[in-house]
């Protein structure tokens, strides 16, 4: 074997040009001091970023490249990563190097289609007309749960109802930028009227088959939109080994639907109740509440009312786990929340797997609406009697409809599941004084539009199938004579456009190829129902396979103006 080379040479001392720090961004000191601040002694959980990032914003008005550093370096996490999260969330204001930040107030207008009835396109543009941008920014943003009160518009975390410019300027003035508490019934007085008792005994002595029967006898089906029997899913999560999980998906964000907010700002303990009764049942190790970030006064109230539990030995501390969405519609689609919970871009999952089988952390979880929860409460209190026991047009049950647009008295009316479009107009009111009933969305722009002369369909789950459309969350808006179906439709395509997440190309590429078609003077109906047999046949979410549904009955129901 040679001997080693020992002869001397010219050697790299390791002086001189060599690195003094590590490739990319660097550490801002007062940037990373922020974050430590901010975040406090909170654990640096992978599922948190989302908490954590609107925790930047809340302080800082936007999300600066230094502050994602300085997460980065404290969660141990990819700033790519970081960065491709806060990016996938409207709320989330990403300022690169050199980009200036935004202003330091922002007033976002809601455009979608009962707003946009009641005139927030003129209300935007006036704003922008009068407002220095440098001082304010306004951004036109999709359904903010108010559509009772359109037009509606949100400056800072104050939602201004019936919105004008004057009551904005007003706000402006006052400084008046935060979320208002509405009254609501809190834990010493729902506990006073009985409340928990119900859990109490069922903790007790309860048998959680007999309450899933209970459930499934008193007709309860999910009130989110997909409508599947509610006490099956508990079984379904029971037979797969644990730990489980329940998750409350409360990001209702289907335009013109605004009753899980109407219940949870006046009652929250019955929604609470009901879902500790599911949590037991399904021996849930944690119960993850996902609010919708439009909701900020909704959030408060749950942040209270949750520590109230606490105090008062309901729950174990950290037993409820609240998290708060960031302006993402997708997010109502089951999945997509929990890979939001888990602090992720919230894009679709695959199924199957199911989430009863593989949830939030890739272990069984059961998902409920907040309304559902909410009846869960009363079925145990009052008996399966208080669903079943109403009938009408062979129909049996409840329905919180939903109602905006051209009626006298919008808001949330509790009817008969087999109510048609006319008992819930007479419900509402009526229509507008000098309004003619035309069309009406029943449950969401997923729904699309149907003509007046439908007007004898029991508006509940089953019965709008065969029509082409379904009652989902029960989104109710009505149109008059004076407004345009095709322009309604258009409105409707906008918004599944802005709120594609994007994963696959089908609905990513369809929403926009289809607004871009239906802006055309005469419509190419043959090339937009190609375009909708392909979104609905590839889409991988409900989102891509029901944006279709408003220009197939818009074509169907109203030819003339398209």
């Amino acid at each position: 074997m040679a001997p080693l080379d020992n002869t001397s040479g010219v050697w790299k001392s390791g002086r001189g040009k060599g690195r003094k720090t590590p490739k990319g961004r660097q550490l801002d000191d007062q940037a990373h001091s922020d974050i430590l601040d901010l975040l406090g002694d909170r654990p640096r959980n992978r599922d948190l970023l989302i908490e954590f990032l609107h925790l930047v914003h809340d302080q800082f008005g936007h999300i600066s490249a230094a502050h994602i550093r300085a997460l980065s370096e404290e969660m141990r996490v990819g700033q790519a990563e970081i960065y491709e999260v806060a990016s996938f969330y409207a709320h989330f204001d990403v300022v690169k190097e050199g980009e200036t930040p935004p202003p330091a107030l922002t007033i976002r207008v809601c455009d979608s289609l009962s707003c946009e009835l009641a005139g927030a396109e003129q209300l935007k543009q006036a704003l922008e007309d009068g407002m220095d941008p440098t001082q304010v920014r306004v951004l036109r943003a999709p359904c903010m749960g108010r559509c009772d009160t359109a037009p509606v518009l949100e400056i800072g975390h104050n939602h201004i109802d019936h919105a004008s410019v004057a009551k904005v300027e007003a706000a402006i003035a006052a400084e008046d930028t935060h979320a208002h508490l509405p009254q609501y019934e809190d834990y010493r007085a729902y506990a006073i009227a009985g409340g928990y008792e119900v859990l109490k005994d069922l903790r007790a002595n309860g048998d959680w088959e007999a309450v899933q029967d209970k459930v499934l006898s008193a007709g309860l089906r999910g009130l989110g939109g997909a409508g599947f029997p509610s006490g099956k899913k508990w079984g379904f999560v029971r037979m797969n080994e644990g730990p489980r999980y329940l998750a409350v998906n409360g990001d209702e964000g289907e335009p013109g639907t605004f009753k899980d907010r109407y219940y949870l700002e006046r009652t929250p303990h019955v929604f609470l109740e009901g879902m500790l009764i599911a949590a037991w049942a399904v021996e849930a190790e944690k119960a993850f509440i996902y609010m919708r970030d439009e909701y900020p006064a909704v959030l408060e109230i749950l942040r209270r009312e949750i520590a109230a539990l606490e105090a008062a030995g309901i729950v174990e501390e950290g037993y409820i786990d609240l998290r708060r969405g960031a302006g993402a519609y997708i997010c109502g689609e089951e999945s997509a929340m929990i890979e939001s919970i888990e602090g992720k871009r919230g894009e679709p999952r695959h199924r199957p797997p199911f989430v009863a089988q593989v949830g939030v952390f890739g272990q069984p979880t059961l998902v409920h609406n907040v309304e559902t929860l909410y009846w869960v409460t009363k079925i145990n209190r009052e008996g399966p009697e208080c669903l079943n026991a109403v009938e009408k047009n062979g129909r049996k049950g409840l329905r919180s409809y939903s109602v905006s647009g051209r009626v006298k008295n919008p808001g949330v009316h509790l009817l008969p599941a087999g109510s048609t479009i006319l008992d819930v107009i007479e419900a509402a009111g009526g229509m507008l004084d000098g309004h003619a009933f035309k069309a009406y969305q029943p449950g969401g722009p997923s729904s699309g539009l149907l003509p007046a002369h439908m007007d004898d369909i029991p508006l509940d789950f089953d019965t709008l199938q065969p029509h082409g459309s379904f009652i989902g969350s029960a989104a109710v808006v009505v149109l008059s004579d004076q407004d345009s179906a095709r322009d309604a439709a258009l409105n409707m395509l906008r918004f599944f456009e802005d709120e594609s997440c994007g994963q696959c190309t089908p609905c990513r590429v369809g929403c926009e190829k289809a607004v871009n078609l239906m802006q055309a003077e005469k419509w190419d109906q043959d090339l937009l129902e190609e375009l909708s047999a392909a979104m609905i046949d590839t889409s991988i979410c409900g989102l891509g396979q029901a944006a279709p549904n408003p220009i197939r009955l818009t074509i169907k129901h109203f030819p003339e103006e398209v």
